[in-house]
């Protein structure tokens, strides 16, 4: 019996990057071997098992090239050896092993290929899991920085398993878990514009790639496109927060522009209200996690009203604190006021402003949140006191508005 690191913790290493999980290949064991050592077996069906002291996985080399999503299981014995289980892997770089003397084992080329920066596939194996389309992708949204591209050959056979239905496989969890993971990667970006690339966004996210081409105001816009616009927010919710939900909102604000009528182009009067019946379609086919939608719904309804808060009266103010829910949820607050400074920064020579909307929302709300029922009289009750609050809270962000001015 042998055991090999291999995979991530191996690539990490030679870039030079910190190495947090580490996953091991055993050779020449079976499944009985390890439970009589103290390891735990996770699933039935996949031969990979949880040390009992450090929680590190241990996988039995197998021969499959088949994913979790694939309906044939791997098959794992004592014969398959290091190189075949390398073998059945996505991509080169990530087809290394290191023994336990430090000796690296690199049949395909994977160091060679971490030098140049390449992200190439091992063998027209690839194509047997179309969920590897959208792996290529988020590592381009990992590594993108470092310079790293798509070899040539693996875009060519990316595309053509896109354009032969391959994506239709896969299900909603597994593109969701996927796109969610490139959302917390550095720079999300890359990761979409791999999919664009092969002809897979528009099959997986058709509401994001039809914002490409949609002209806006060029005074507004110098930028133009709304696809663009759209990659140049995420990079800039990316810069301001790692929370994937606000990546997440900021990805989706604009959908309603994909909608808008052509005879009002480029003006897109009405995309907020549009773009909410857009996302939760999009919400329920990827069965998106609700605390993702529902932020994405408020950015998506009321981010223009904040850009355009100076115009606002009071009481519409408030009315947007209400409707954000900022009293019993100021985290979500938080998070609006993040996707509306990407929104706004997310256009080109608008990188490097200021957005003080945000900060004056954030001192007229710690105005209102101060007002409590104590302040009013005891005999005060039910809907009267809602009002009698409301009235509080408006009197306050006058005085807050006053003071400012």
């Amino acid at each position: 019996m042998q055991t090999y690191l291999v995979g991530g913790a191996v690539r990490d290493r030679l870039l030079g990057l910190p190495v947090t999980e580490r996953d091991y290949l055993v050779v020449g064991a079976t499944p009985e071997q390890l439970l009589q050592q103290g390891f735990r077996q996770v699933g039935r069906d996949f031969p990979i098992f949880i040390h009992p002291q450090d929680g590190s996985e241990y996988a039995l080399a197998r021969t499959a090239s088949g994913s979790r999503q694939t309906l044939a299981a791997p098959l794992a014995h004592p014969g398959v050896t290091l190189e075949e289980d390398l073998s059945r892997r996505d991509l080169t770089i990530n087809a290394m092993a290191e023994s336990d003397d430090g000796e690296l084992i690199d049949p395909f080329g994977g160091r060679r290929d971490l030098e140049q920066r390449v992200l190439r596939h091992i063998s027209p194996a690839f194509a047997e899991d179309p969920i590897r389309v959208l792996r290529v992708a988020r590592f381009m949204a990992r590594f993108a920085s470092l310079g790293f591209r798509i070899a040539g050959e693996t875009r060519e056979l990316m595309r053509s398993m896109v354009d032969a239905g391959q994506l239709n496989e896969l299900v909603p969890e597994r593109v969701w878990q996927e796109l969610d993971k490139a959302l917390g990667e550095p720079n999300p970006v890359p990761f979409f514009a791999a999919l664009r690339e092969v002809g897979a966004l528009a099959r997986l996210l058709p509401e994001l790639d039809s914002l490409w081409g949609v002209p806006q105001p060029e005074r507004w816009h110098p930028e133009i496109d709304t696809g663009v616009h759209t990659m140049m927010v995420l990079a800039q919710a990316a810069r301001l927060s790692d929370e994937q939900s606000i990546r997440f909102a900021a990805l989706t604000h604009d959908l309603g522009k994909a909608s808008t009528p052509a005879h009002i182009l480029p003006s897109h009067h009405g995309h907020e209200e549009r773009g909410v019946a857009i996302l939760r379609a999009l919400c329920r086919r990827l069965r998106v996690p609700t605390r993702y939608q529902e932020l994405a719904e408020c950015c998506g309804r009321y981010h223009s009203q904040l850009h355009h808060l100076d115009e606002l009266k009071a009481t519409t103010r408030l009315k947007l604190l209400e409707r954000l829910d900022a009293f019993r949820r100021p985290q979500r607050l938080e998070a609006f006021l993040l996707v509306c400074e990407a929104d706004f920064r997310g256009r080109a020579g608008f990188e490097q402003r200021t957005y003080p909307q945000a900060d004056r929302l954030r001192r007229l709300y710690r105005a209102a949140a101060s007002v409590d029922s104590s302040q009013l009289p005891k005999w005060v009750s039910g809907k009267a006191m809602g009002d009698a609050m409301r009235r509080l809270r408006l009197e306050v962000m006058r005085r807050v508005d006053r003071e400012v001015s």
